[in-house]
């Protein structure tokens, strides 16, 4: 079982040397970030922060759960928010953000540009959110709870048994919300907490939760997994999709509601944006997942079929690191976004009854 010790969130202290040997070897994701979180640290940068927000036991082994805030401590400003590591099982989401991270960080020490985006806007990061999980390679967390299914949210006309879309039967089978009316695991509610504090108070706000196992394409999903109505804020969603298309032509992004796909119980993005809209209705806040398609990594080198891990990441060297370049653009443009967020968020009546017009003919059938 995984225990929690820390009730409030610290300021991060150089820990590398914390982890014991068979961590180190299991989670090179979570030693790396423990690296630029020094570095972060050592820099003494007063627009920057590192926080252990929990601090995560399962036997003998210590996890802190990291996370990043660049920028001012104003939490009114624009932010864009990413995510990774959720499912432990999908080491490349965590690598992808991870990448991300260790490039802000380098820009952040000679670029000026990026000081100055920094100085108006935040840019909040949390790249390992399930560290247990990913030391026992396991989709879910120590106590076999999918953090995705662990929000107390329910799909619309989908039964309770319905495994894939989360369910209350067993841990013992894969996507297990928990039980019925316990609180959430540790790793979701610290996320949702986080997110409350940092996020919630911006007028104007994006987030990216990487994820990989999804078919051959890379897939760009906003709200809802919960129902196949609209989404609230399509005419957004929309004018997001014009700005992505336009800005970067070739990029390789099939933009979507998730509920296309298909619908789950419990997500946790459903239930973050449904508690942002009560609490900031005059706010404008999209939370995306990016779900890379990781069915092409398998076609292209059939013997990752046989490992649990080489469902969802990719294996070769060139297709590690092509992966790990790939969204780095999708990043940058959403921060340059929530910076410049006049062309999806402020548009007319009549603007914004197109594009939500556009939108329904494109994902719910007109």
């Amino acid at each position: 079982m995984t225990d929690f010790s820390a009730s409030e969130s610290t300021s991060f202290e150089p820990r590398q040397g914390s982890l014991t040997r068979p961590v180190m070897r299991a989670l090179p994701e979570l030693r790396e970030l423990l690296i630029l979180a020094e570095h972060v640290a050592d820099a003494g940068w007063d627009w920057a922060r590192v926080e252990v927000l929990a601090e995560l036991h399962h036997g003998e082994e210590s996890f802190p759960l990291l996370a990043f805030r660049f920028g001012p401590s104003d939490p009114a400003l624009p932010a864009l928010a990413l995510f990774g590591g959720v499912h432990g099982l999908e080491r490349i989401g965590t690598q992808v953000v991870t990448s991300y991270l260790r490039t802000l960080v380098e820009m952040a020490r000679w670029d000026r540009v990026t000081r100055d985006m920094l100085s108006t806007t935040r840019l909040l990061i949390m790249p390992l959110v399930n560290p247990v999980g990913m030391y026992l390679k396991r989709r879910s967390n120590g106590n076999r709870v999918d953090l995705m299914r662990n929000a107390p949210v329910r799909a619309e006309g989908l039964s309770r048994w319905h495994l894939f879309a989360g369910h209350r039967i067993s841990p013992a089978l894969p996507w297990y919300q928990g039980q019925e009316d316990a609180p959430m695991e540790i790793e979701a509610q610290t996320l949702c907490d986080w997110v409350r504090r940092e996020l919630f108070p911006a007028r104007t706000a994006l987030s990216i939760d990487v994820h990989s196992g999804y078919g051959k394409v890379d897939r760009l999903w906003f709200p809802f997994a919960k129902t196949r109505k609209p989404f609230p804020a399509l005419a957004e969603a929309v004018a997001l999709k014009h700005l992505i298309d336009k800005t970067h032509p070739n990029h390789v992004y099939c933009i979507e509601p998730q509920s296309r796909q298909y619908l789950a119980h419990g997500d946790l993005w459903d239930y973050l944006y449904d508690e942002y809209r009560t609490v900031r209705p005059d706010g404008r806040y999209i939370p995306f997942t990016l779900e890379l398609g990781s069915w092409l990594w398998v076609k292209k080198n059939w013997s990752q079929a046989f490992s649990a891990l080489g469902v969802f990441n990719p294996r070769l060297p060139h297709r590690v690191r092509r992966t790990l370049r790939r969204h780095l653009l999708l990043f940058e443009l959403f921060y340059r976004a929530v910076r410049s967020p006049e062309p999806w968020t402020e548009l007319d009546e009549a603007e914004r009854e197109r594009l939500r017009r556009q939108g329904l003919e494109w994902w719910y059938d007109g």
